[in-house]
This record gives C-alpha cells, sequence and structure tokens, in this order.
C-alpha cells in the first residue's frame, strides 16, 4: 500500500497542444489520495480562450463548441489552487507537461501556485525505467485489464493512480513513500520544467544554446544583458521566473 504523509494529487490535462509557452488546458482532472486512502475526483473543462486545433479534438474529443461556455484558467485558478493546497503531485509524463503547463496557467493569470516543498512522482519514468511503454499498455502491464476512454483526462489520471499502486508491488525497491520511489528511479532535482536549466553538482547550469554546460549564475554576473534577452525571447513564464531568482541571487552576492 502507498504510503502518504501528505496527500498526492494524480493530474492529467487535456490541451490546446504541447507548447508550453503558448498552449493552454482546456480539461483538468485531479484524482486526490489522502493518507488515509480517501480518494476525491474533480473535473473541469476549461475554456482556452483559443481554437483547439482539430488534429487534438481528435485525441481527446474535446471541442471548440464543448468549451464555448466553460470557464477560463482565471475564473477556476484559485478552486484547483486550494484543492491542490499541501499535495504533492503526480501523473503520466506529469514532470515534463501536465506540471510545468499548469504552472504555466496559474503564472499567466498572476496566481502563486508556490511548488517549494513538493514533490513529484512523474510514473511514467517509473515504467520507462522498468519497462519502457506507454499508459495503456502500462495499464495493461501493471492491473491486467484495457484502458477504457484513453485521454479522457478522468480515466487517465485514475488509470495513472492504478498503475502507481501496481508498481510499487511489484517492485518492492521503489518503497511506499514519494521519497523513496523517487530516490529509486534516480528523479532528478527539477529547476524549471522547460529544462532550459539543470542542476549540475549542487549548481544551476545552462541546457542549451551557447552556454550550455555553464553556470547560470556565472554567466549572468559576467554578462547581466543575457538575462534581458531572456526575459524578453519566447521562453516559459516558469523558466523566465528561475532566471529570475537566480539572477536576483547573484545580484545580492554582488552587493
Amino acid at each position: 500500500m502507498l504510503q502518504l504523509t501528505k496527500p498526492l494529487a494524480f493530474i492529467d490535462l487535456e490541451t490546446t497542444g504541447v507548447n508550453l509557452g503558448s498552449d493552454r488546458i482546456v480539461e483538468i482532472a485531479i484524482v486526490k489520495i489522502l493518507p488515509d486512502g480517501t480518494r476525491n475526483v474533480k473535473r473541469k473543462l476549461i475554456n482556452p480562450e483559443m481554437p483547439i486545433p482539430k488534429a487534438n479534438s481528435e485525441i481527446h474529443g474535446i471541442t471548440d463548441d464543448m468549451v464555448k461556455d466553460a470557464p477560463t484558467f482565471a475564473q477556476v485558478a484559485q478552486e484547483l489552487k486550494q484543492v491542490l493546497d499541501g499535495c504533492d503531485l503526480a501523473g503520466y509524463n506529469s514532470n515534463r507537461f501536465d506540471v510545468p503547463l499548469l504552472v504555466e496557467e496559474f503564472l499567466r493569470v498572476g496566481v502563486d501556485f508556490d511548488m517549494r516543498g513538493r514533490k513529484l512522482v512523474d510514473v511514467q519514468n517509473i515504467f520507462h525505467k522498468m519497462e519502457q511503454r506507454t499508459l495503456s499498455a502500462a495499464y495493461r502491464f501493471y492491473c491486467e485489464k484495457v484502458l477504457e476512454d484513453a485521454h479522457s483526462a478522468e480515466a487517465d489520471a485514475s488509470a495513472t493512480h492504478e498503475v502507481l499502486l501496481a508498481q510499487i508491488t511489484r517492485y518492492p525497491e521503489l518503497g511506499t513513500t514519494v521519497e523513496s520511489i523517487n530516490k529509486a528511479i534516480g528523479e532528478e532535482p527539477i529547476v524549471d520544467f522547460a529544462r532550459r536549466f539543470v542542476m549540475d553538482n549542487g549548481v544551476e547550469v545552462f541546457n542549451f544554446g551557447k552556454y550550455k554546460g555553464k553556470s547560470v549564475a556565472d554567466i549572468l554576473k559576467a554578462e547581466p544583458q543575457y538575462y534581458d534577452w531572456m526575459m524578453k525571447g519566447d521562453f516559459p513564464q516558469h523558466t523566465k521566473q528561475k532566471l529570475t531568482e537566480i539572477f536576483t541571487r547573484t545580484k545580492l552576492r554582488k552587493n
């Protein structure tokens, strides 16, 4: 059984696309598991305030007509923040997509969704580490069930919860806590969700461009104009937020 000291919220998003900087959420499902095993579900359609590409509608089944009267993210942001308050976060490919895009949406509407102290469990990382398949295959492999309504946010989030429970049973070396699971699969600390920066021996370094592998703080100290270039560039808001934190820290050290 999964041992929790705080709630674990399984998140699944359906979206207008996969670009963290420009795409929007059209559906969110949260399956919240409390330490006593209680399971609460929250699902919402969201008006993305932009057209949903036909190719994406064909994947998740959500059309412009279905969301035209739905609330915008700004209208539900505070409610979602309250649901997720005090929760660790989990999902399938959630560290690279669902959580980063959710954080972007909160930042766009000016809601402070604090990620400090939250632990992240990406069930896809466990699966790829152990078996290397997709969510439907993971569900079939670990739970011996066929995933009905794939790409329905609630079905996917619920299936992901079931897969994690099956994984910790199958792989005792994972342990039963969020901390032990991340340690077992070698989950790297996240600087920004777009992974423009990564940690190297406890130091944030660039993960792209001409300064790849170089200390972010050192480059910003030597070339403060690089900060301005990135802040004006087409980078996700979370990347800019982390860049500003590092830049501010660097200036304080200089003084």
